[in-house]
């Protein structure tokens, strides 16, 4: 419980009606979950506006209100805050709420299109390997040391992330590794939360449905960086074009990782095989069993991030030759007939083209690539063409089919796609809009040698059509599917 006038610091007010000294027993952006003694923050969207739902809040409970616009009946009793920018408000009264609980810990925040998943899951399991007790906000699960939170978005909002670091803080968390997305960026979830390392993976086509141009989207990317402290350290892929884009005009200190430039921390791919990866890692010889150039990237800004957290070199490099690959990405599996599996989160163009071309790197030229490769309903309809010319050029075999349709009809989904098959490729293309079905044809299809990529879903559990999700695992069917074919 806060008194209202102590959490409105920074909110931007430009006016005020009714009492500031009442007490406030929680935030709410989101009408349906008021209850009483609450403040309620109204929110313009694109979808929905939070001011038509102010009279729900306080038929709910409210005692306060935030927004933009006063609505035209102000009821007595009520404190009604009128501000700039409702988003932004919500950020800075959420921090005071919790009594800024990023302040306390040592948050490290990833963004990039591809990589921060792995990123965040590598770094949490190197630091608590280390000895450290280490929170984790992913797109997979949120942990508060050994506990798992079920996650929901790849950002919380902003009240939900600010209750978990501060339960973070209250459980003696000295590190919490956490993605941060383009949309996070946009919508003030992370503005006023104090990151000490801003991380930057890459940047390539993807959530255009949202921010529209590619411009639009490097421009949300870039809010991480101008945001940053000057104590903060900023550690960008240098390898990226947009890299320098990321930090320019940021206070923080800047560092780079690449593999093809010259940069602070430099790796060098030795190996690369199903087993794991070699990599000489400033100068030192490495052996993971990551999998993949794309690995290479991540396990290099891994590296650069604790190394700048000033922990030991030699400490660092040990444990990381021990980590885990993390699950649904370049997740592998061998048959005693010798049929590999992939199952992998890539969900981009970029992302796709990197797992089918270090498929290429490690096999002999001998074995037949057969992808199952989807694109999921109600997003970016401009990437579904360009995913499947990708998948046809690095592939023997494609297989078109549903991943999470949402609200769309698959068939409209693959009929983007196919649209971007050119007629070299006709031949090598299936389609079959049960996912199910269509990773049982592809086991079915190989061969001894030959690789099955299943693509676009990596770690979900689940299919989501017309709003239900319904229990799917790639993995599993694709271990399921080729036991029995060995049978």
């Amino acid at each position: 419980m806060k008194i209202l006038k102590d959490i409105l610091y920074k909110a931007g007010i430009e006016d005020v009606i009714g009492p500031t000294n009442v007490a406030i027993d929680s935030l709410y952006f989101d009408s349906r979950d008021v209850k009483g003694y609450s403040l309620f923050v109204a929110i313009p969207g694109e979808q929905v506006d939070g001011h038509e739902y102010i009279e729900m809040a306080l038929e709910k409970g409210a005692i306060a209100i935030v927004c933009e616009t006063l609505p035209e009946v102000v009821h007595g009793g009520i404190t009604y805050i009128k501000v700039s920018d409702s988003a932004k408000a919500l950020a800075e009264i959420a921090g005071n709420f919790y009594d800024h609980p990023s302040e306390k810990l040592n948050l490290i925040g990833v963004t990039g299109t591809n990589g921060k998943t792995t990123c965040v899951t590598l770094l949490w399991q190197l630091f608590t390997a280390m000895g450290h007790n280490c929170g984790l906000i992913s797109t997979v699960v949120n942990r508060i040391g050994k506990d798992e939170i079920p996650a929901t978005h790849t950002t919380p909002n902003v009240v939900l992330l600010n209750r978990l670091l501060a339960r973070m803080v209250d459980e003696g968390i000295e590190y919490c590794f956490m993605e941060v997305s383009s949309h996070a960026l946009v919508q003030h979830r992370v503005t006023a939360v104090d990151f000490k390392i801003g991380l930057f993976t890459n940047i390539t086509h993807d959530h255009l449905d949202y921010h529209k141009t590619f411009d639009e989207y490097i421009k949300a990317k870039k809010i991480f960086f101008d945001q940053l402290a000057k104590e903060a350290i900023a550690i960008v892929n240098h390898d990226d074009p947009h890299s320098e884009i990321m930090v320019q005009n940021s206070k923080a200190t800047s560092r780079t990782y690449a593999v093809k430039s010259f940069a602070d921390f430099k790796a060098k791919i030795i190996e690369n095989q199903f087993s794991g990866i070699h990599v000489l890692l400033d100068g030192n010889d490495l052996y993971t069993k990551m999998i993949g150039s794309f690995n290479a990237y991540n396990i290099l800004a891994v590296y650069a991030t604790a190394i700048s957290l000033g922990k030991d070199k030699l400490e660092v490099l040990t444990q990381i030759s021990r980590l885990n690959p993390v699950e649904g990405r370049f997740q592998h599996l061998r048959t005693e007939k010798n049929v590999s599996a992939i199952v992998d989160y890539a969900h981009t163009p970029d992302a796709l083209k990197n797992v089918l071309k270090t498929i290429l790197d490690i096999s002999t030229g001998n074995e037949k690539i057969i992808t199952v490769i989807g694109c999921g309903g109600n997003r970016d309809r401009k990437k579904r063409p360009i995913m499947a010319k990708i998948a046809c050029e690095f592939s023997d075999k494609v297989i078109f089919t549903s991943d999470n349709p949402r609200n769309e009809k698959p068939e409209a989904i693959l009929k983007d796609m196919t649209a971007g098959v050119e007629g070299i490729h006709f031949k090598k293309t299936l389609t079959i809009s049960d996912r199910r079905d269509a990773i049982k044809a592809a086991c079915d299809m190989a061969y001894p040698g030959d690789v099955v990529l299943v693509a676009g879903k990596g770690h979900e559990k689940y299919q989501e059509i017309n709003g239900v999700r319904h229990p799917f695992d790639d993995f599993e069917i694709v271990q399921e599917t080729l036991k029995m074919l060995e049978k």
